[in-house]
């Protein structure tokens, strides 16, 4: 039986969810065994329908009242490339697959939200060397504007080339409403 320190205890349900996520990519030291790591408190994203699985394409009536994240404005985007402006959280979701990278996205844009922070930086990656787009260069671009991210983004754009270039976004955090 493991002992659990005072610490661990005390872990919010969005740091259980990234120490799991972390736990389970932990390779064991010679000579000991795998300990299992639980699934719980882990978000995952809504399996399709079978229509979406099947290829045919479910019709969504597009709400009225819809925000957009934009590209940010050039300005923002220049202070943010030089330094003038700071980035106040970085997450990497390198190695990790689409649903991990999902929950660990999201409950870091949530954090950061709720902490005040204005400007993240995401690093997705390149992608693999064969020549292609990496899965999550393209992925997450298109989850920022659905609308389970409307409330926490305001805009994003691809960094600029010290901070990761095509394989990183910035990403402007709304503001908390009073």
């Amino acid at each position: 039986m493991t002992r659990r320190s005072d610490s661990e205890a005390r872990l919010s349900e969005d740091d259980r969810v990234l120490w799991n996520l972390v736990a389970r990519t932990a390779k064991p030291l010679k000579g000991r065994t795998a300990v299992d790591i639980p699934d719980f408190g882990v978000e995952t994203r809504p399996t399709p329908s079978p229509a979406q699985a099947g290829g045919v394409p479910a019709v969504v009536p597009k709400p009225k009242a819809q925000h957009v994240s934009h590209a940010l404005d050039e300005p923002t985007l220049d202070k943010l490339s030089k330094g003038r402006l700071p980035i106040e959280g970085r997450v990497d979701l390198h190695g990790l697959t689409q649903d991990e990278a999902y929950s660990l996205l999201f409950s870091f844009l949530h954090r950061a939200h709720a902490g005040g922070i204005r400007y993240v930086l995401v690093i997705t990656g390149k992608g693999s060397s064969s020549g292609g787009d990496g899965v999550l260069r393209r992925a997450v671009p298109a989850w920022l504007s659905t609308p389970a991210f409307r409330p926490l983004v305001s805009s994003h754009d691809h960094a600029a080339r010290n901070h990761g270039g095509s394989g990183a976004l910035y990403i402007r955090v709304r503001r908390l409403r009073p």
